[in-house]
Parts: structure tokens; C-alpha cells; sequence
């Protein structure tokens, strides 16, 4: 599976589970560890694990097992897919950790052409 249709795939899984603040970003250019970040919020511990829950299934249903998953039992989540790492954070760890911040010298990634029209909302 091609690392875009990887990133795609978690972001619609995501979206179709109401993930709020959905960004996407390209690190690649910045760090070794991976391509894209995909990064939302969850309005509760257990929309976290419901969101992570939706994107390893969609991802599994094509094949792919993450790497490494972190945070089961926390308010983040990290579902490591090798070239691509799917952050979930509950509300108050998003605005803790600051990744968003931390990465914002890396290049977006605009969803609005990788979500599917009849998902989410």
C-alpha cells in the first residue's frame, strides 16, 4: 500500500468516526521517523479508542497491521504505520503536547482532497 493511500485511508476511517481538528502533515522533509502525521481530537477516552479502533480496522481491512500502537489506556493514542503515524488526542492532552507547534514548520496537507465527500459530517 502506496504511503499516501495509507495516510487517506486513516483520515477518512477518522473522519467517519467525527474526528474533530483533523491535520495532516508532511514531515518527511524534517525527520527520518516517517512521511505524514495525521493528527485529531477526540471529545472523549472513548471516542480516543474508537477512533483508533475504526482506523486499524479500515487499515486492516486492506492489509496493513500498524507497526506499534502507544497509549491504550491514555488520552493519546499513536498508531505507528511506519511511513505514516496516526496521532489521536483526547482535548486537553492536544493542547498539553503541542505537536501541532512543534511540527509547524512542516508542510500541510490539505484534507479537503483526501476525505471522502459522503463521510464525516
Amino acid at each position: 500500500m502506496q504511503t499516501f493511500d495509507i495516510l487517506k485511508t486513516a483520515a477518512n476511517a477518522a473522519n467517519g468516526k467525527k474526528a474533530k481538528d483533523m491535520s495532516a502533515i508532511k514531515v518527511s522533509d524534517l525527520t527520518v521517523l516517517c512521511e505524514y502525521f495525521l493528527i485529531c481530537t477526540a471529545t472523549s477516552s472513548t471516542h480516543v479508542r474508537a477512533l483508533a479502533d475504526e482506523v486499524e480496522e479500515k487499515l486492516e481491512e486492506k492489509g496493513l497491521r500498524p507497526h506499534h500502537i502507544e497509549g491504550r489506556a491514555t488520552g493519546w493514542i499513536v498508531l505507528d504505520y511506519g511511513s505514516v503515524i496516526v496521532h489521536i488526542f483526547g482535548r486537553n492532552e492536544r493542547e498539553f503536547y503541542g505537536l501541532d507547534k512543534m511540527w509547524d514548520d512542516a508542510e500541510h496537507v490539505d484534507l479537503e482532497e483526501i476525505l471522502d465527500e459522503t463521510m464525516g459530517d
